[in-house]
C-alpha cells in the first residue's frame, strides 16, 4: 500500500490559499472500505503531507505492520506515532524478491518547492514483472527525467491533478508535464493517479482525457476512475 490517505469526505479542512477554499478534504468518498485497503503486508509512505500520510491511517494501520520511509527523520516521526516496524527505504533492499529503489522528486519549484520539501519516488523491480516507477508527489523535472533513463520502467505512475496554490506554479503533474513523461518513456504505460480528491487539485480527469485524445494517447497514458484496478 503506498500513501495511505484514509480520512472520510470532507472531515479535513481545505488546503489553504487555494481557488477552492471553501471545499473541505478529502472531496470524495473511498471507493472500498478501510478495512479491505489496509489488508497489506507493507506500507510505503513516500513523505508525509496530510494527503499521503493521515490520521485516520494512523488510527488504523496495525502498528506492527511494515512501513517503508523516505528517510530517517520521516521514519522517526512515524515512529512517535506508536509504529513498531518502520525503516528507510534506503536500508531495504528487497521485499520477497521486489527490489526497492528510491528516486528523487521536486515539489514545485522557488519558494513554493521548498516550503513543500523532501519527496520521492519509488522503483519496483522483479524479474518477472514490468518494473514499475511510482514517481510520487512531483512535477515534470530532471529528477524524473534521470529516473526513466536510468530504470527503463515499463510503467510509469505518476501524481496528476496540478494542485496549485495563489501563489507560485503547480506541486504536482500538470497535463503538460504528463505529456512530457510520455515524450520521455513513449514505451511505457503512464498511470496518472491523485485525481479530484483535493481542493487544491486543479485539472479535473475530463479536461485530461480531452487533452490526451487530443494527442491520441489515450492508450499509452491511462486515467482510472477512483476504486479501478490495472493488471499488468
Amino acid at each position: 500500500m503506498i500513501d495511505p490517505f484514509l480520512a472520510k469526505k470532507g472531515a479535513n479542512p481545505p488546503f489553504p490559499n487555494t481557488l477552492n477554499k471553501d471545499t473541505f478534504n478529502p472531496t470524495v468518498d473511498l471507493p472500498i472500505s478501510i478495512e479491505e485497503i489496509i489488508d497489506a503486508d507493507v506500507v510505503i509512505v513516500t513523505h508525509l503531507h496530510p494527503d499521503h500520510f493521515d490520521a485516520a491511517a494512523i488510527e488504523a494501520l496495525p502498528k506492527t505492520i511494515p512501513i517503508i520511509a523516505q528517510s530517517e527523520d520521516d521514519v522517526a516521526v512515524i515512529r512517535k506515532a506508536g509504529f513498531q516496524n518502520v525503516q528507510s527505504i534506503d536500508r531495504i533492499s528487497y521485499i520477497e524478491g521486489i527490489s526497492l529503489t528510491r528516486t528523487n522528486g521536486k515539489h514545485g519549484i522557488g519558494e513554493i518547492g521548498k516550503m513543500m520539501g523532501e519527496v520521492s519516488g519509488v522503483v519496483f523491480n522483479h524479474p518477472d514483472e514490468k518494473t514499475l516507477y511510482l514517481a510520487g508527489d512531483t512535477i515534470w523535472c530532471n529528477d524524473v527525467e534521470d529516473s526513466i533513463r536510468l530504470h527503463h520502467p515499463e510503467v510509469i505512475i505518476v501524481n496528476g491533478g496540478a494542485a496549485q496554490f495563489l501563489q507560485g506554479d503547480p506541486i504536482i503533474m500538470t497535463k503538460e508535464d504528463i505529456y512530457q513523461t510520455y515524450m520521455a518513456a513513449p514505451q511505457s504505460t503512464i498511470i496518472v493517479s491523485h485525481m479530484e480528491a483535493l481542493n487544491h487539485c486543479l485539472l479535473t480527469r475530463r479536461e485530461l482525457q480531452a487533452f490526451l485524445n487530443e494527442k491520441e494517447l489515450s492508450k499509452h497514458i491511462l486515467v482510472p476512475i477512483d476504486g479501478e484496478s490495472i493488471t499488468f
